[in-house]
């Protein structure tokens, strides 16, 4: 008998999307671009996925798929500046997980 991977079901898929998007959602609006999604330590993206009031994922997978959908989402809000959904509306809090590098300060 072998087991099934349940991980990998149509409703696993539907369910890691469905939240994917909603991850996405957030840190788009943050400014979070896939690249520092994935940067980010696993403790700061499971902060980052309960701020955005989602159960952190359980496997890289669903994080892989939320930096994909971030930089989707860009290149469209490039081509559609003009359309409401291409507005980010919380980029002042993105500072809260993405730092700015330190620039140092003995250069000239």
């Amino acid at each position: 008998m072998s087991e099934a991977d349940f991980a990998h079901t149509d409703r696993a898929e539907k369910n890691r999307r469905e939240k994917a998007v909603a991850l996405a959602r957030y840190a788009w609006n943050r400014g979070i671009t896939g690249a520092e999604l994935l940067a980010m330590t696993d403790n700061y993206r499971r902060r980052l996925a309960r701020a955005a009031d989602a159960h952190p994922p359980r496997t890289d997978e669903t994080w892989q798929l939320v930096a994909a959908l971030l930089d989707e989402k860009t290149e469209w809000a490039s081509r559609h500046p003009d359309h409401p959904a291409a507005i980010r509306t919380d980029t002042d809090e993105k500072i809260m997980w993405v730092k700015p590098p330190v620039r140092p300060w003995l250069t000239d």
